[in-house]
């Protein structure tokens, strides 16, 4: 597959050219999308019962995508720790991780109103309907990021609490402003505000950082494009319609499956480092190997199919996708039960 694309201005008219070559025939499809600017939504605000509105804003913070970036934060305090490490300290990390990765999300949500507006997996969000004005969410947003970064650093430490806010920025500035619709490595770079939770965890303990730490933050980054990339490859008519260069998108699935191989193979290799690094017991070993080898053969299975020019249902993509969390949850999990183990 042959793909070209151009984006004339942040706002333009997005176009891809994809060239399909076999032995039987030559394809080329055109698509030109116009997207539209920001605040553009066709919706209004309007009276909503106080119910809603709540489940609006709760909305706004995406709780799903923060029970994730939490599974890599907690499992590290323990690691950290050594051991349990003091709940009410959990607790206050826990409150100020979300309250800062929901301030991220509100922000990201009142930047890319426009194209989730045209993306059918994001239109029913809150600015989309109507259920939150742009103002309000920017505001919600702003107050999140304000009060998690006060919240971390009068009552954890201040490191923990610069660390987070460097994420939020990060992912707001670096990754929604400046890379999503610029480039197709967006979220390559863009998902390091993804791996700050493992940092935030550990400095929350230890008030520093460590080889540990760095290791467990490089798995989160490699796991991260792999994550994004297969899930992108099944609504890439999503990413199409909104100008959104995923690599799906410009590339196709083959280059994509190569892509995810060879970030599965660099995860994985990078996950057994804290063996040694993290002076890890016998555990951590066995179930690094263990879980890595059940997402290499999926990786490799996704590849095989993809070159055999399977597509649609057939091609299974969402197979990684969900062994991603699975895989990434249990490796975290063991992180913080190894401590136990020695």
């Amino acid at each position: 597959m042959v793909s070209w694309y151009a984006q004339s201005g942040r706002f333009g008219t997005f176009v891809s050219v994809d060239a399909c070559e076999d032995s039987s025939s030559v394809g080329v499809l055109v698509t030109a999308v116009e997207t539209r600017p920001a605040g553009v939504t066709g919706a209004t605000p309007a009276r909503r019962p106080f119910g809603a509105r709540v489940g609006a804003f709760v909305a706004l913070t995406k709780p799903r995508i923060i029970e994730l970036l939490l599974m890599s934060t907690v499992p590290v305090m323990f690691l950290a720790q050594q051991g349990v490490p003091d709940m009410l300290l959990v607790l206050k990390v826990v409150v100020g991780g979300y309250l800062s990765a929901g301030g991220a999300n509100a922000l990201n949500m009142y930047i890319d109103r426009d194209i989730d507006a045209v993306m059918s997996r994001t239109e029913r969000r809150p600015i989309v309907t109507g259920m939150v004005s742009p103002r309000e969410a920017l505001v919600f947003g702003i107050t999140l990021a304000v009060v998690s970064t006060l919240l971390l650093g009068l009552t954890v430490n201040w490191l923990s609490s610069g660390l987070a806010l460097s994420a939020l920025l990060f992912y707001v500035f670096v990754y929604t402003l400046g890379l999503k619709r610029r480039t197709t490595q967006n979220i390559v770079w863009g998902g390091i505000a993804g791996c700050m939770p493992v940092f935030v965890g550990w400095a929350s303990v230890t008030n520093s950082l460590s080889w540990s730490a760095l290791v467990l933050f490089l798995v989160v980054f490699f796991w991260t494009p792999p994550h994004t990339w297969v899930l992108s490859m099944k609504v890439r008519e999503d990413y199409l319609r909104a100008g959104v260069p995923m690599l799906p998108v410009i590339k196709g699935n083959l280059a994509v499956a190569k892509q995810v191989v060879v970030y599965s193979w660099v995860m994985v290799a990078v996950s057994l480092t804290l063996w040694p690094l993290g002076h890890m017991s016998w555990l951590y070993p066995v179930a690094a190997v263990l879980l890595g080898a059940a997402w290499l053969r999926e990786a490799h299975a996704l590849y095989a199919r993809a070159k055999a020019g399977i597509v649609g249902a057939k091609l299974k993509e969402m197979r990684l996708f969900h062994w991603s969390i699975t895989y990434l949850s249990l490796l975290f999990v063991v992180t913080a039960i190894d401590p136990f183990v020695k």
